[in-house]
């Protein structure tokens, strides 16, 4: 499985971004979906996760300001990101859940998300 993101960028504090990340291979192994993100110096966060079924997780941080959708259709995933603050800048990395092994082994390069106070 390969995944491609795109849509990061630099954006103004209270601005919008929409993240996209296309799977491509065997992605019948794909179960749920999800998006991370890391900013210099510290730790990995994941940030919002969709399963097959339509269930949603978002990290606190984030809540009532993201929204992650998938396409399956088109094997696209989604993060809407709206009213981005400072602390929003990382690089943002798309992950695909395994439905052999359960884990998140795929995970694509990532795109930088900036956001200027």
């Amino acid at each position: 499985v390969q995944l491609v993101e795109s849509g990061g960028g630099l954006v103004q504090a209270g601005g919008s971004l929409r993240l996209s990340c296309v799977a491509s291979g065997d992605i019948f192994d794909i179960s749920a979906m999800g998006w991370y993100r890391q900013a210099p110096g510290k730790e990995r966060e994941l940030v919002a996760t969709i399963s097959s079924g339509g269930s949603i997780y978002y990290a606190d941080s984030v809540k009532g300001r993201f929204t992650i959708s998938r396409d399956n259709a088109e094997k696209t995933l989604f993060l809407q990101m709206n009213s981005l603050k400072p602390e929003d800048t990382a690089m943002y990395s798309c992950a695909a859940q395994s439905a052999a092994s359960g884990e998140y082994d795929y995970r694509g390069q990532g795109t930088q998300v900036t956001v200027t106070s």
